[in-house]
């Protein structure tokens, strides 16, 4: 996140899109609604009509996989009614004119048969949006999780630097993380193109920099393999060893025949984590680990704020702290680590080698941590990015993107979309979550979510088992007949392993990131027999 969850409670307006916070971020969601319900305004963009589309002042019904369009079509109304910070984009920011340029070929009214909705309802926000400023902007994995997603990032981005809504406070892009410690794994180096602190893999001098505080001869020069590549790496033998890490890809992976097949084929395959789940059945060796409660250690979330987490029962059995792990391999390698706590890897190594942490210390993360960037031992942290417009290249880039549609549509034999995400009572695949007999009271089985329309279309009532099938694979599942998903759609989740959502998604990725379109493929409904 640019900005803060402190500055929920002060925001005039929210533009959430893509994003069912209620269910999949409760804790933010709560901030959201009692900022709505003290005066803010809030504009939800979301082909369901999930429960935070109650407290909105307007809800935007996009077809799945249209952002991008129905973005552009906001800027082109925005730049043609001349409603946009001609101050912030002149002093700012560079590439304007090119996106002019691009915008042109989407007004309203082409875009709106493309998104599904009222020509009227772009105009609408496009009008809302320039009336507040600042205006905070959030989105989750409806963004994301698309071949386009790198490019729906873009046009977020896009919009808010027209609007001047980045570098001040109450305004900003702001993704809310999918797990609690994501932004702690991305910030230390766990991508393949980045070392900790996102200095990246291919310059020379950061290269040069961590093998010397590394005490090491050479590091790769080049960027590393993303999850995909790795698996698809497992059947050609371009990998051969595979070390999975508090995932359990067996489950979370589109098209789980597929995923099935990589794991199997991996010549050898360690796994470490909490609990055994349905990936450590295909490992060799299966590394207990201890769990958060039974850790010390850091963790950072969204706002980017370095969190102390410490020890509150003493790790089972012959589970131990990652870290140790670790440790543990590299001196079985010949490599001695110096660091014997979580306190000294952040203090003596983290703080030092990024420049982002050097004024995050222990000592000062007691209580409340800090947000990074933090530069020195004096600094109080960095509650929103980019202050008065001022970016980190120096002005900001305007990227002009083009509208595609997702990699699989429906057509005669898969007549309707499929859209998978979370819901509130379990987490993920329910490695945690599914061993907990009261949420498994609340929720103890997936269902396919499906329009009225699409009910009396198919003949199927509210709680009959179902079978949804796509190119992949085929599911049985209880029909849940809602009137927060549109015609055409089907909304399923992953908790479960049975009746997963992955035995039917499709393995399309975004080209830069690799990011799969768990948002959107083909899929039909049929009774059973």
């Amino acid at each position: 996140m640019t900005n803060s969850f402190s500055e929920f409670k002060k925001a005039k307006m929210f533009l959430i899109i893509g994003s069912n916070m209620t269910q999949a971020h409760p804790v933010a969601s709560t901030f959201v609604k009692n900022s709505v319900q003290k005066g803010a305004k809030l504009i939800v963009v979301d082909p369901r009509k999930h429960k935070l589309t109650d407290f909105a002042d307007i809800h935007v019904p996009i077809k799945v996989g249209s952002d991008i369009a129905f973005l552009n079509s906001l800027i082109h109304v925005i730049i043609d009614e001349k409603l946009y910070d001609k101050d912030f984009v002149t002093s700012k920011t560079e590439n304007f004119e090119e996106l002019k340029q691009k915008v042109k070929a989407y007004p309203p009214e082409t875009c709106a048969k493309i998104c599904g909705i009222k020509t009227s309802l772009v105009y609408e926000v496009a009008r809302a949006l320039a009336k507040v400023k600042p205006v905070m902007l959030c989105y989750t994995l409806g963004i994301t999780e698309h071949t386009c997603g790198t490019n729906n990032v873009v046009s977020i981005a896009n919009l808010q630097m027209l609007l001047g809504n980045l570098g001040v406070e109450c305004g900003g892009v702001n993704p809310l993380r999918g797990q609690n410690n994501v932004q702690g794994a991305c910030d230390m180096g766990a991508l393949p193109n980045v070392f900790p602190g996102y200095q990246t893999v291919v310059d020379k001098s950061c290269r040069k920099k961590f093998e010397t505080f590394w005490k090491v001869k050479t590091l790769p020069s080049e960027n590393g393999l993303m999850i995909p590549e790795m698996m698809e790496g497992l059947v050609d033998g371009k990998v051969r060893g595979f070390y999975i890490f508090g995932e359990n890809l067996a489950n979370t992976e589109p098209d789980i025949k597929k995923v099935e097949h990589e794991l199997s084929s991996a010549q050898f395959l360690v796994v470490q984590d909490i609990f055994l789940n349905e990936t450590t059945v295909f490992a060799d060796v299966v590394l207990p680990a201890a769990a958060w409660s039974e850790n010390d250690g850091t963790f950072t979330n969204s706002e980017r704020r370095v969190s102390r987490v410490r020890t509150a029962s003493k790790a089972p059995g012959e589970a131990k702290p990652n870290w140790w792990i670790f440790k543990e391999i590299a001196k079985r390698m010949g490599h001695e680590w110096s660091s014997s706590s979580a306190k000294e890897i952040w203090d003596d190594e983290c703080s030092i080698i990024a420049p982002a942490f050097t004024g995050i210390k222990y000592s000062r993360i007691e209580e409340d941590g800090l947000q990074w960037p933090c530069s020195d031992e004096n600094h109080m942290g960095t509650k929103f990015l980019h202050k008065d417009g001022y970016f980190t290249k120096g002005k900001g880039s305007f990227i002009h993107v083009d509208w595609t549609p997702p990699a699989e549509i429906p057509d005669k034999k898969y007549p309707l979309v499929l859209s998978t995400g979370r819901r509130l009572y379990h987490y993920h695949t329910r490695t945690q979550t599914g061993r907990c007999e009261g949420l498994n009271d609340l929720l103890g089985e997936e269902t396919a979510d499906i329009s009225l329309k699409d009910a009396k279309t198919f003949k199927i009532d509210h709680g009959e088992t179902i079978l949804v099938s796509s190119r992949r694979g085929k599911v049985e599942v209880k029909a849940n007949i809602t009137d927060e998903v549109p015609e055409g759609m089907v909304w399923m989740a992953f908790h479960f392993r049975k009746n997963n959502a992955n035995w039917l998604t499709n393995p399309a990725f975004d080209p830069i990131t690799l990011t799969a379109e768990y948002k959107a493929c083909a899929v039909r409904i049929d009774k059973l027999l």
